[in-house]
């Protein structure tokens, strides 16, 4: 009798499955699955539940990098040696990626350092040069596929808005309803919208409305809180009186429009442009004023700004809380700056007179080593990005293993050098503490400071460099009127 052979072991596989939404004729990812659990078993291959990588629907195979679970697989698959699995399964070709330079380049991987075979189920071909070629040809046209197909979405956009179709993102008080319709209003958010028109109408400013709407409990169509920008996006959207705009694209929409805002519309896009700059520009200088950056609120903590006044005559310049101006919280905080510049200066004198101050002492070892400890962070980054560059460069097939190897040895002694030599800093630093200046010094310094700011032919940024030497913060409470001074040494 003829002995029975042993029965053959099944080998493991893995499947990577890709749903996108631009193929009417796709399969979902429970039928890809079944349809590959079905060929891989007739193919003597079990796959495991981990193995099967499933993205999230809609995801683009245009780029790799943008797959989680492709860029999982590729680890897995690259994880050890052997690879824990020996043929990868796909519905289709294009599944695996859209672009044929990612395609060859993860092939690759899979097929010359990892020992993988992959194979489609719906495009069977056969093996050898012949059938690579078959596949290569199956790429390519996968990718003119993609990259057609996205430009004739942008051809059919662009046709569905000179054919006066909506189609871009419903602005407040608008809710769309699809087909390229018209949006409709919506009752529950529009009286928003007619509360901002007819508040600026009225002669309120952009601050007050987003100060006022935030406190009525508003919100903005993203559910955010609203500041200048935000009223004033509202206020200059002409979608309000009916015309659409998309990729500069202008029609005039059949949308419903109310009295309400359209009859003021024109009127409020005259005052805007009549009292208000616009608001991307924004005057930015670290010397705006010798006191920048120093005074804050005492409501939220927010520094407040330097504003210069187009006639001084009517209206000295101020400080302001910038989160305040923007209509992020209720409550001015609001100073002139000649009050802020004289408090600064009876302040300082007061402390020189009285020879006393209360103030907080802050040791030079331990701006030091923070200090160190950010340049060493910073050299620590730079390294990281060498050693993931090189890494790339050998996955790619740049530099030889032998090349990689020596790199990676380099990157190593760098990386020991510059832990040693931080660690030492560190034990130095701590070995000897330094001498705290006493409270003589700082009156000196404060009285240097003083001698600076009241000379008016010193510059902003000398001035105040000379008070930031004394001075950690300045806190104005408005409704006391009231300034704080905390001042340090170190």
């Amino acid at each position: 009798m003829k002995p029975l052979s042993a029965p053959r072991p099944l080998e493991i596989g893995a499947a990577y499955i890709r749903v996108s939404t631009d193929d009417q004729t796709e399969l979902s990812p429970d039928a890809q699955t079944r349809v590959i659990m079905e060929a891989a078993k007739a193919d003597g291959f079990i796959i495991p539940k981990e193995f099967i990588f499933i993205e999230k629907k809609g995801i683009s195979g245009r780029k790799a990098e943008n797959r989680p679970e492709f860029q999982h697989m590729i680890a897995i698959a690259k994880s050890q040696k052997p690879a824990p699995f020996s043929r990868l399964y796909l519905w289709k070709f294009s599944r695996f990626a859209r672009n044929q330079e990612e395609s060859t380049f993860y092939k690759g991987i899979l097929r010359k350092k990892c020992s993988i075979e992959i194979k489609s189920v719906s495009e069977p071909i056969m093996e050898g040069m012949f059938g690579r070629l078959i596949e290569t040809i199956i790429e390519w046209f996968d990718e003119y596929y993609s990259i057609n197909l996205s430009g004739e979405v942008l051809r059919g956009m662009t046709e569905k808005a000179l054919r006066s179709g909506y189609q871009t993102a419903p602005c407040l008080g608008y809710s769309a309803v699809g087909e390229g319709n018209p949006f409709i209003i919506d009752e529950k958010n529009y009286p928003i919208v007619e509360y901002i028109f007819q508040s600026f109408y009225s002669g309120k400013d952009l601050n007050a409305i987003a100060r006022d709407a935030n406190q009525y409990g508003f919100r903005s169509r993203r559910g955010n809180l609203f500041d200048r920008r935000s009223i004033c996006r509202v206020l200059t959207n002409h979608f309000y009186i009916g015309e659409v705009n998309w990729n500069g694209i202008t029609f005039q929409g059949t949308h419903e429009t109310r009295p309400s805002v359209s009859s003021i519309f024109h009127d409020v896009q005259k005052r805007i442009e009549s009292e208000y700059r616009p608001l991307s520009r924004r005057e930015v200088s670290s010397t705006a004023h010798w006191l920048s950056g120093l005074l804050k609120c005492s409501i939220c903590g927010g520094s407040l700004g330097y504003n210069r006044s187009n006639d001084r005559k009517k209206r000295p310049d101020t400080f302001q809380c910038w989160k305040y101006a923007k209509g992020l919280h209720p409550g001015s905080c609001s100073v002139s700056v000649h009050i802020a510049e004289k408090a600064v200066l009876d302040s300082l004198r007061k402390v020189i007179t009285t020879k006393h101050a209360e103030y907080e002492c802050i040791q030079k070892n331990d701006q030091a080593i923070k200090g160190d400890e950010i340049v060493f962070q910073e050299a620590l980054t730079r390294i990281k990005v060498k050693e993931r560059r090189i890494r790339e460069a050998y996955e790619k097939e740049i530099d030889t293993l032998e090349e990689y190897k020596q790199n990676k040895l380099r990157l190593k002694t760098e990386r020991e050098e510059l832990e040693s030599n931080f660690s030492h800093v560190c034990k130095d630093s701590a070995g000897e503490p330094e001498t705290i200046p006493d409270k003589a010094e700082l009156i000196r310094r404060i009285y240097v400071a003083h001698e600076m700011i009241s000379d008016p032919d010193v510059d902003y940024e000398t001035k105040g460099n000379a008070l930031r030497a004394v001075v950690k913060k300045i806190v104005f409470d408005r409704k006391s009127s009231l300034f704080s001074f905390f001042y340090y040494l170190s």
